[in-house]
C-alpha cells in the first residue's frame, strides 16, 4: 500500500517561483496561484512563458505561453506528443489554424513553424522539450 511513509525524497517535478512548495510533503497536492508566477522570456522573440509544472528528470513541461502579435516559433520537431489549448487568439502553421477555445495535438516527429498573427495565450503540455532545427536556433530547447 502506498502512503507517505514509503515515499523517500522529494518529487522531481516543481513549479518555479511557487511560494511554500519547499514545505510540502512529497505527495501533497500543489495548488498554484498562477497570477503570482512570473512571465519568463523564451529564446524566441515575442513569446513568454509561465511554467506551471516542470520535471527536469523526464522533460515534462506544462506552461502558459503568451505570444505577441506576429511572434513566430521557428522550425522545430516534437520529440514526444505536444498538446496545446488556445485560451485567446490563435496559432497558425502550414497544416491549419487553432483558435480560441480549441485544441491541437501533434504526434512525435511532427515538424513545423508556428506563428501567431494577432497574438495568443495558450496552455501547452510537452512530454519532452522540442528540438529546434532552424540555423539560428539549432539544438536549442524552449526553456
Amino acid at each position: 500500500m502506498n502512503d507517505v511513509t514509503t515515499v523517500k525524497g522529494s518529487p522531481s517535478a516543481t513549479t518555479p517561483g511557487m511560494k511554500g512548495q519547499d514545505k510540502l510533503t512529497p505527495l501533497a497536492s500543489r495548488y498554484v496561484d498562477v497570477g503570482s508566477l512570473p512571465w519568463k522570456p523564451t529564446p524566441c522573440a515575442g513569446i513568454e512563458m509561465k511554467v506551471l509544472v516542470e520535471d527536469s528528470a523526464t522533460g515534462l513541461l506544462t506552461a502558459l505561453f503568451r505570444w505577441q502579435p506576429g511572434a513566430e516559433l521557428g522550425l522545430h520537431e516534437h520529440v514526444e506528443i505536444e498538446q496545446t489549448f488556445v485560451l485567446e487568439g490563435s496559432l497558425v502553421d502550414d497544416e491549419g489554424e487553432v483558435t480560441a477555445g480549441n485544441y491541437v495535438w501533434r504526434p512525435k516527429g511532427n515538424r513545423h513553424v508556428a506563428r501567431s498573427p494577432n497574438g495568443a495565450l495558450v496552455l501547452s503540455v510537452f512530454l519532452k522539450p522540442n528540438i529546434f532545427l532552424g540555423e539560428d536556433k539549432q539544438g536549442m530547447q524552449l526553456r
